[in-house]
């Protein structure tokens, strides 16, 4: 199902949501679905949110699930794809969504929401408060909203106005004639009317600043000093090579490097604090490498080398491993 906005959806400039609803099946091979990976999780060109039944468990979601190996083959499939296309997993960990109807079989986690990362950002909550509607999946809300924290607009970037270029215009600028008839709304409107046009004048010769997606939200104006100095520094041990203009150079260095290393470490302390259970698979993905590409070896079972079945002929009294006698 495809959701269109032409204004943008949630306040930004996404204009389409689609939402794609999964029921996987077994098939009569063991190690594939009925719904393939690139049909589920697409390249993220636009809000995509993935949800159904998976049946499937992976130890992610329901973490006191003995697993078997069939089964964690069959889950990591397709959670190694999701999380390589980008795809953010909604569901709370250990929040059970379905509960069968007789008092032997354990409750488990088989239905799963992904959400691309264009989504991510306006993912306000996932959680099951409803009642049982008579099934036995429990009902799930998802709760899509504008981000709390929106990049401000662009703005005036009043210490780069270069005001020998406005001083002409201030001294042409005239004020409005103030009312005949002075009383609190219509000195109030002459104020509006004044300041209005006074801004416009000043905003039209001040250029405009906004926050670039490549800004670092470590990057601060001390690394800028920092890097500035050590750019100076390094210039002059090019240009003369002593020993004393290669200890600056060493010494501005480090302490760059030293000031980088520590914001990083800022940074990453208070996004672990601030890290919720949506959120909580994320410090590992960005800790660790990309795991390697999965394949179709890697699933099957382990034999053994070549060498070993022609040297070693195996029998039903001795082990394989162990040479002939």
């Amino acid at each position: 199902m495809d959701v269109d906005s032409p204004e943008g959806l949630f306040r930004s400039s996404h204009c389409m949501l689609r939402i794609t609803s999964v029921y996987l099946r077994h098939t009569n091979c063991p190690l594939y679905r009925s719904v393939l990976l690139d049909r589920v999780f697409s390249p993220p060109l636009h809000l995509h949110l993935v949800l159904g039944d998976f049946n499937m468990h992976y130890p992610l979601v329901d973490p006191l699930w003995s697993l078997t190996h069939k089964e964690y083959s069959l889950s990591a499939t397709y959670f190694d794809a999701a999380f390589e296309a980008p795809y953010h997993l909604l569901n709370t960990p250990g929040v059970y969504t379905r509960f069968l109807f007789d008092t032997i079989s354990s409750p488990s986690v088989l239905d799963l929401a992904f959400a691309n990362s264009p989504l991510s950002p306006f993912i306000s909550l996932w959680d099951t408060p409803l009642p049982s509607t008579g099934s036995d999946h429990v009902p799930i809300t998802i709760t899509l909203m504008p981000p709390a924290v929106m990049l401000p607009y662009p703005t005036p970037y009043w210490a780069l106005l270069d005001w020998s270029s406005v001083r002409n215009d201030l001294l042409n600028f005239s004020f409005t004639p103030s009312p005949s008839h002075m009383t609190s709304n219509a000195l109030a409107r002459w104020f509006d009317v004044s300041s209005t046009r006074l801004t416009t004048l000043l905003v039209s010769h001040a250029p405009a600043k906004s926050p670039s997606p490549h800004s670092k939200p470590w990057w601060s104006q001390h690394l800028s000093s920092l890097r500035r100095e050590y750019h100076v520094m390094s210039k002059k041990f090019r240009q003369d090579p002593s020993l004393v203009n290669w200890g600056n150079m060493k010494s501005t260095r480090r302490s760059y490097f030293k000031a980088i290393a520590m914001a990083k470490r800022a940074i990453w302390s208070d996004f672990l604090f601030s890290a919720t259970p949506h959120s909580v698979w994320m410090p590992k993905r960005f800790a660790f490498s990309r795991p390697p590409q999965r394949s179709q070896a890697s699933l099957r079972p382990a034999t053994l080398p070549r060498w070993r079945t022609l040297f070693c002929p195996t029998s039903s009294s001795q082990d394989p491993l162990l040479p002939l006698t």
